[in-house]
């Protein structure tokens, strides 16, 4: 039977008395394990019962079990793309929704697809707005706040360094080159020939927009350069082009999004709890990450 802590509202004070019972690393792996379990799940699509989370992940942690819930949900949202959502709340039974802008993603396993594609979207995301280029050390250090270490290997990603410098790049997602004009031997990343064909700069700025809980124009430069590709797209595609038609149906897609005050929103999605809701609209732009924030020009 569900523990009943769960169906009752903690005070601010309860839930850190509770967490204080267990070291911050203990809660961190809580944390990873239940990503781990949801990923996997939704690999089979299947829907996932908290009584399963409670029994297979949380275990002696239902004290806690909201804070663990809510951090795996963070993770889910700003590293994968996904929105955890409870389609029968009698039950409490949860599917993981795609918030990702499009990419077919048709050069990845089909076992562990969802999961790439988040983290390389936040990729492509963190080099556009770092200006379409985006220094190796930078894309690193980006990384590690979203706890997925480079030099460690993932229970997701497995090798992240291999993932990121050889796989992405061999499927032409990204480019990996040495920086010109340096004394030091620096590397940097730019976006792919697949990228650009399988999104566009404005589907990436939707999705920091959405994580930012921000309309897209608030980053000037980004949407105005993002706006300028769309136009030149559109004016390339001239009626009766076979490339053209294409590229008009995959737009017809985009039409699941809504641009709102706080981004671009899959209408899909209901009673979506956006993130960094009331920031300032002045603020520095950033993707922020499960364990921080991270800076973009703007």
């Amino acid at each position: 039977m569900e523990d009943y802590a769960l169906t009752q509202t903690q005070t601010a004070s309860q839930v850190q008395r509770n967490l204080e019972r267990f070291s911050g690393a203990q809660v961190d792996q809580k944390v990873s394990e239940l990503v781990q379990f949801l990923l996997i799940k939704d690999q089979k699509k299947i829907p996932i019962r908290r009584a399963d989370i409670l029994k297979n992940v949380i275990k002696d942690y239902k004290e806690v079990y909201c804070e663990i819930i809510n951090r795996a949900s963070r993770t889910l949202q700003q590293v994968f793309g996904l929105q955890l959502v409870e389609i029968d709340t009698k039950h409490h039974i949860y599917i993981l929704v795609s918030n990702l802008p499009r990419l077919d993603g048709e050069n990845l396993k089909q076992d562990d697809r969802t999961a790439k594609l988040g983290l390389l979207t936040v990729i492509l995301s963190f080099i556009y707005m770092k200006g379409n280029a985006a220094k190796e050390s930078d894309v690193w250090e980006m990384l590690k706040k979203l706890q997925v270490e480079p030099g460690k290997r993932h229970k997701v990603f497995g090798n992240v360094r291999e993932l990121v410098t050889v796989e992405f790049v061999q499927q032409k997602y990204l480019e990996y080159s040495r920086m010109p004009n340096t004394d030091l031997a620096e590397f940097q990343f730019q976006w792919g020939l697949r990228a650009t064909k399988e999104t566009s700069k404005m589907e990436i700025l939707h999705f920091v927009a959405k994580i930012q809980s921000k309309d897209p124009t608030a980053w000037t430069s980004q949407y105005n350069e993002a706006a300028a590709a769309e136009a030149l797209s559109h004016h390339t595609s001239a009626p009766g082009d076979a490339g053209g038609a294409s590229r008009g149906a995959r737009r017809r897609k985009q039409s699941a999004w809504s641009t709102s005050p706080t981004g671009a929103t899959p209408r899909r999605l209901v009673n979506q709890q956006p993130l960094g809701a009331g920031a300032s609209a002045h603020a520095e732009p950033s993707i922020q990450g499960s364990s921080g924030t991270l800076p973009l020009p703007s």
